[in-house]
């Protein structure tokens, strides 16, 4: 009995500390409204629950994370085309926040959405990825693995390096690594430079190459030298996101059009009015400027900045 009790014991330990180490928290929600009601929905409920185990219980880094440290993220899955034998096509929207020092705000870090999603899934499949055979047995039921382990790279690898000046290039090359050993098919889109300019390639080649180096010193000075500082001094802290916008410009200018600069600014243009929202007008001035040439999406968002 008592060797029962000390089993349960540990086993009760050594439950807590796996889950303890697991650093991803996400919401995985699947919507198939657009599929055929010959096909049992209640596939993709499975799915949903596979995915989300298959998201928060793998082990993605080698730090120890607590219950209070994961990285909170929500994906959303809309399945929206039969393709037959089992194959679907869809979009991902896949959303990141990030805690903001000494205040109840999530600052968003990854805001997404990915129409190139073709994957084969048949009821109670297991969800594997092995980043040392990215292809697997077959590459249509692989890509959905694949895709899912290249988005939480990138989302530890924007956490990362928005807490330590490139500390996230481990998991930007390990997302590289996946573009190039993605699975191959005539259905499977996303991976290759010559698809598109803004699709899983170009983000991971931007985070990669050293042209876009600036990036990097960018994240780190919005977070750390920025919003982190908002709570004690507010004119440092904006002195920080004006800096992180300097360096942003100057990749800009050197690389026009690139991807990972429309996927900087996803789901930011609030929070930045705010950041200047008791700016100078000068510096109102300059900013709106700047803000307008980088995003310019949100332009008229910005014109409240006057």
């Amino acid at each position: 009995m008592l060797k029962r009790a000390a089993f349960l014991f540990f086993s009760i330990i050594i439950g807590i500390q796996l889950v303890r180490a697991q650093e991803i928290q996400a919401r995985f929600t699947v919507l198939a409204s657009q599929i055929s009601t010959e096909v049992d929905k209640k596939i993709f409920q499975t799915l949903q629950t596979a995915v989300t185990n298959f998201i928060n219980n793998r082990k993605w880094t080698t730090d120890e994370f607590q219950p209070n440290e994961k990285i909170q993220c929500n994906f959303l899955l809309n399945v929206e085309e039969d393709l037959g034998n089992h194959l679907y096509r869809g979009t991902l929207t896949v959303q990141a926040a990030r805690p903001i020092h000494s205040t109840s705000y999530d600052s968003p870090i990854i805001n997404v959405l990915d129409d190139d999603v073709v994957f084969r899934y048949q009821e109670f499949q297991p969800i594997e990825f092995n980043e040392n055979r990215v292809q697997g047995n077959d590459p249509s039921a692989a890509n959905l693995p694949a895709i899912l382990a290249y988005y939480v790279n990138i989302i530890l690898g924007f956490d990362y390096g928005s807490f330590s000046l490139r500390g996230g290039d481990n998991y930007f090359k390990k997302a590289w690594n996946i573009v190039n050993n993605a699975p191959e098919s005539s259905n499977i889109t996303g991976w290759r430079a010559f698809e598109n300019i803004r699709n899983r390639y170009w983000l991971a080649e931007n985070l990669t190459n050293n042209r876009f180096a600036l990036i990097h010193d960018a994240l780190y000075t919005y977070y750390r030298l920025g919003l982190d500082r908002f709570y004690e001094n507010e004119a440092e802290a904006r002195e920080g996101v004006a800096n992180c916008l300097n360096f942003l410009n100057t990749v800009n200018t050197e690389n026009p059009n690139s991807m990972i600069m429309q996927f900087f600014f996803q789901g930011k243009s609030n929070e930045l009015v705010k950041v200047f929202s008791k700016a100078d007008s000068d510096t109102k001035k300059r900013i709106r400027e700047i803000l307008s040439k980088l995003d310019i999406t949100n332009t008229t968002a910005y014109k409240e900045l006057k």
